[in-house]
């Protein structure tokens, strides 16, 4: 929609929901976003009832979308088959919505089926559409990372699980002027935004632990490009991953490696199967390098898995901490990480700071174990594929060495036309 039409009749919000069980709450959300200056496109994904309401896009719609009756649903298996299909029907309808220019973000409400529907939607959109997800499990850790779009907001549904109350009503209303809100602030936004030069995701684990992007953005800032930083604690990392997976990222600068690491060791601290995937699979140049790989990151208001008990720990804050992982596994990360970058599709290099990988694995520090940084490089040096450029340094991550070696193929890519050049600023040549 363009800023003059949106000024016009407002924001057009997608609202999802099953209106035969929901109707009295889906239709309160409709008064809320008319109220906040928007408009609601009611999508109905019912499945056995008819809402008491005529949608903008029924339930047969949304079957459609899967080339499918109601009838064929119901008769598919059980409630999840139903929903799962509902909720294939529902992507293809919503991205055909968006791509026509007729929504310009969703909301959705939901128990778990209802949620489940709604992260499908949530993911086809692209970035800076807004989306949001009123859900009883919201924040839950039955939600895998790799379900949740990089700019998801969700609220938890307090009071929701039958009917209209007074609680229900204060979630309700606050969702609704939250979407519409950030719907008129992304078309403002995209409307004045200056004009910027190809971005750059790189990957850290806070300004602590790991800290090159203390000098590596400014630099690339210097030389045109737009730089994103992501933290890589679980979401960050699946963020980074979903926005490389949609191309928005002229090349990576994926230096903090440690998720992959917490996911092959069971921790809730994960950003799923994917992680160091994505930009190769999309034919993004990445700049890879084994950031706090040593480290499993696990929440410190819980007790120590008793396989980690014995292991040097680091307590971050009261939220997360840190225990390393010994010599057999740094070797399996490290076979891991080879792996995922041998499979990408461009231009990929990995650096080696046999130096050091974080700061707490200094000498001196509570995470020092140089026989076990050792087994990781040796293993690396073994397993990295021909097809990716390898570079070792002496030096520890944390080190001006660290940052030339990486602003030195980076710089290299761009003379070969691998990566765009930057804007170049004002009164200057490229």
């Amino acid at each position: 929609m363009s800023a003059t039409t949106q000024a016009a009749t407002g924001p057009r919000i997608l609202v999802i929901g099953t209106g035969d069980t929901k109707a009295d709450e889906l239709l309160f959300m409709k008064q809320c976003i008319e109220a906040s200056g928007g408009s609601a496109v009611m999508m109905d994904v019912s499945v056995l009832g008819d809402p008491p309401y005529q949608p903008d896009h029924d339930k047969h719609a949304v079957a459609a979308g899967v080339e499918m009756t109601i009838a064929g649903i119901v008769a598919s298996g059980d409630e999840n088959t139903a929903m799962t299909l509902m909720a294939g029907g529902a992507v293809q309808l919503v991205r055909k919505l968006h791509q026509a220019g007729e929504i310009d973000a969703f909301i959705a409400i939901g128990g778990s089926m209802g949620t489940d529907l709604a992260l499908d939607v949530a993911l086809c959109l692209p970035l800076g559409v807004p989306k949001f997800v009123v859900s009883t499990i919201a924040y839950s850790h039955l939600i895998p990372p790799e379900r949740v779009a990089s700019d998801l907001m969700m609220i938890l549904w307090a009071g929701g699980l039958h009917g209209l109350n007074s609680i229900c009503k204060l979630v309700l209303s606050q969702a609704c002027g939250a979407v519409v809100g950030a719907a008129k602030m992304a078309e403002l936004s995209r409307a004045s935004a200056p004009a910027i030069g190809p971005t750059i995701g790189m990957t850290s684990l806070g300004s602590s632990c790991l800290s090159y992007m203390k000098t590596l953005k400014p630099a690339l800032e210097q030389r045109g490009y737009d730089v994103a930083v992501f933290h890589t604690t679980g979401m960050g990392g699946r963020a980074f991953e979903s926005i490389a997976g949609q191309g928005h990222f002229a090349a990576v600068f994926d230096f903090s490696l440690q998720e992959i690491t917490n996911h092959l060791a069971g921790s809730v601290v994960s950003s799923g199967a994917d992680r160091l995937e994505n930009a190769g699979a999309r034919g993004t140049p990445q700049i890879a390098a084994p950031g706090a790989i040593d480290m499993v990151d696990l929440p410190t208001w819980q007790d120590l898995p008793a396989k980690f008990a014995h292991r040097p720990f680091h307590a971050h804050n009261r939220l997360i901490g840190s225990v390393t992982v010994d010599a057999d596994d740094r070797r399996q990360v490290a076979r891991t990480i080879a792996a995922k970058l041998g499979g990408a599709k461009a231009r990929a290099a990995f650096i080696l700071p046999a130096g050091g990988i974080q700061q707490w694995d200094l000498e001196g520090e509570p995470l020092y174990e140089p026989e076990a940084l050792d087994a990781f490089s040796d293993e690396m040096r073994k397993a990295i594929p021909a097809s990716v450029e390898f570079h070792e340094i002496g030096a520890h991550i944390n080190t001006a060495d660290f940052v030339r070696k990486a602003l030195e193929i980076f710089d290299r890519w761009v003379e070969e036309g691998i990566v765009p050049r930057g804007m170049p600023a004002k009164g200057k040549a490229a």
